[in-house]
């Protein structure tokens, strides 16, 4: 695979996600795009040289001979800039196509045209992360669900079986909604068996799928549940305030996967704790959009241009928009 200027020639995003993948085909010169959406299990084994050999197959199969003039990928649990570089390097040994790897969690600002800003992802995990430079990444959360990833749809079943854990300690009884949905959502047999039920699932995509019980609680009327969440995205808006303590220079965060992008009340818990703990310095964005946008955007900056007479920096800080 070669960099072309062709007026054919496509750029290729690519958004790899924890559940699915969806890689994206444009034309440079304007046209209708392809897509491709299929499960990340199907082709992803956690190794950088396989993965990168399956990940350039279905490039290949998607864009039908038409040459590449760039390839960005956002990658979930290439969770510091070595796993990015490693991920990179095992791609670059294929083709000759200029290229760039990032967290998925960075595609979401980059859809905005925010460079240089902060993704947040809610999702069966959470992450935050922002590339303040070039040659520097920085990372928040993202460590599991049984001891982080606040805000998450595991995150947020953890701490609900946790509330309810401490409402039976403090004399509470059957009957609270947030209660009987963890009960009836986690077949739980008796009092006693509670933490257990949980523990059991051991996978966080298993513990997550579990997670709207949480919001029926809340619109039946929970106490407990209303600050299940509340917590949550307060939590997850300061994994994104620590970002900005150490360095990260940004004035926008974009918020988005299936859980926070699909809870209103979540979102505005995180919103509200993000203005808080940043005294007002970032903004929040919801972001309801497809993050393999991002990675069409970022894709499209390592293209060479006439003014520049070479390739954009694809990671370079600019004002945002």
């Amino acid at each position: 695979m070669s960099q072309s200027k062709n007026e054919k020639a496509v750029i290729v995003g690519i958004d790899i996600g924890g559940t699915k993948t969806h890689v994206r085909a444009v034309p440079v010169e304007g046209g209708p795009a392809r897509d491709l959406v299929l499960s990340s299990g199907e082709w992803r084994v956690r190794n950088w040289e396989l993965d990168a050999a399956r990940l350039l197959e279905l490039v290949t199969g998607l864009v039908e001979g038409a040459p590449l003039a760039a390839i960005a990928v956002g990658a979930h649990g290439c969770d510091d800039a070595e796993e990015c570089e490693a991920f990179q390097a095992a791609l670059s040994a294929r083709t000759d196509t200029p290229l760039a790897v990032v967290n998925d969690a960075e595609l979401m600002p980059l859809a905005l045209g925010f460079t240089g800003q902060i993704g947040v992802v809610a999702g069966t995990g959470s992450i935050a992360v922002c590339r303040p430079s070039a040659d520097r990444m920085l990372v928040a959360g993202g460590w599991g669900w049984i001891i982080g990833d606040e805000g998450s749809a595991a995150g947020l079943m953890r701490q609900a079986v946790r509330a309810v854990s401490r409402h039976f300690d403090s004399g509470g009884g059957r009957g609270e909604p947030l209660v009987e949905a963890i009960f009836e959502t986690l077949k739980v047999p008796s009092i006693p068996r509670l933490g257990s039920s949980l523990s059991e699932m051991r996978s966080a995509a298993v513990v997550g799928r579990h997670a709207a019980a949480i919001f029926e609680a809340a619109e039946a009327g929970s106490q407990l549940a209303v600050e299940v969440i509340r917590e949550g995205g307060r939590a997850l808006a300061q994994t994104a305030a620590l970002l900005e303590a150490r360095g990260a220079n940004a004035t926008h965060a974009v918020a988005g996967g299936s859980v926070i992008a699909g809870q209103p009340l979540l979102w505005r818990a995180f919103a509200e704790g993000l203005v808080e703990a940043s005294s007002g310095r970032i903004a929040p964005h919801l972001f309801t959009g497809k993050p393999v946008e991002g990675a069409c955007y970022l894709a499209g900056s390592l293209i060479e241009t006439p003014a520049t007479g070479g390739a954009r920096s694809a990671l370079a800080i600019s004002q945002p928009r």
